[in-house]
């Protein structure tokens, strides 16, 4: 049992496909106005259809007011890490801290050799991600950035500008090494889809990044937890991941937020997005709080 008491939060992850901006407008639009916390846009800047993220990320911080955008996740590999950090105090900045910035070490090598990445692998991976998840908390800190590694030969970055709200930096992973990646450098942990990491998977992974936390002299209790759920809310509805009435969605997240350890899920409609969501953040939403709240109670 994993309950580190954190505040629960919500989002709904967006389709980057060009030919599905106006849907994607309209369903950020409507998560903004419904109340939920977090927008999610997945980076794969490789696929021929997708808008770049970052640049979908901004026009849609211009149609909305006041929810959060959660780069789920933002490719190290692709995004050289003092621009990243640049991209996102920029954008901090011009939001007044709407960002969230979700990275990953790069999952699909060939396709990042694709586009003229150094597709790393492995260990060498994981080497890299570590340096540049430092390289961007100082860079976010308004540090001057200084490095010669042999991943990054930095000579005297005087960064900024500083975000006036502080930015979370939280990795993607779901192998050993990048999860305890997650928990001695990060600010928390992403977890791939429920289908990719399925609930019974999770406790090992939890553990993982807990007891790297803990080895580094961090709390576990202050990392975020963050699940990508994909799946359908309705009686009689099929398809992948959780599927089910609004009952059974209310008592899976709650499940899943008291035994697993997860503060925030990401909702990733598997048809129907706009009704979707609406049914997400009007019925399922409110009911996985009081649930949760309920559960934590009686102990």
């Amino acid at each position: 049992m994993t309950d580190y008491g954190r505040t629960l939060s919500f989002g709904v992850s967006l389709d980057p496909a060009a030919d599905a901006l106006g849907t994607t407008r309209r369903l950020a639009q409507l998560a903004d106005d419904s109340g939920l916390e977090h927008l999610a846009v997945q980076d794969h800047p490789y696929v021929p259809g997708h808008l770049d993220a970052w640049t979908l990320i901004t026009h849609l911080a211009a149609v909305t007011r006041r929810i959060s955008f959660l780069t789920d996740v933002a490719d190290l590999q692709m995004r050289p890490p003092i621009m990243l950090a640049k991209a996102a105090a920029s954008l901090s900045v011009l939001t007044e801290g709407r960002v969230r910035l979700g990275v990953g070490g790069g999952g699909i090598p060939d396709a990042i050799a694709s586009m003229g990445g150094p597709a790393r692998r492995g260990a060498d991976m994981v080497a890299y991600a570590e340096e540049s998840v430092d390289l961007i908390r100082r860079a976010l800190h308004g540090s001057t950035v200084q490095l010669h590694s042999p991943y990054h030969t930095i000579e005297g970055y005087r960064a900024g500008p500083v975000p006036p709200w502080p930015t979370e930096i939280l990795l993607g992973a779901q192998k050993p090494k990048m999860l305890s990646l997650a928990g001695r450098a990060a600010d928390g942990w992403i977890s791939p889809l429920n289908i990719y990491v399925p609930p019974g998977e999770v406790p090992s992974r939890q553990a993982l990044v807990d007891e790297a936390a803990t080895a580094a002299g961090r709390d576990p209790r202050s990392l975020r937890r963050v699940y990508n759920v994909i799946g359908s809310i309705g009686a009689g509805r099929g398809g992948q991941g959780l599927v089910g009435d609004v009952s059974v969605w209310t008592e899976t997240l709650s499940e899943w937020a008291v035994e697993l350890g997860f503060d925030t899920f990401v909702f990733w409609p598997a048809a129907d997005p706009e009704e979707q969501t609406r049914r997400f953040a009007r019925e399922v939403v409110p009911a996985v709080r009081a649930e949760v709240q309920r559960l934590r109670g009686t102990r």
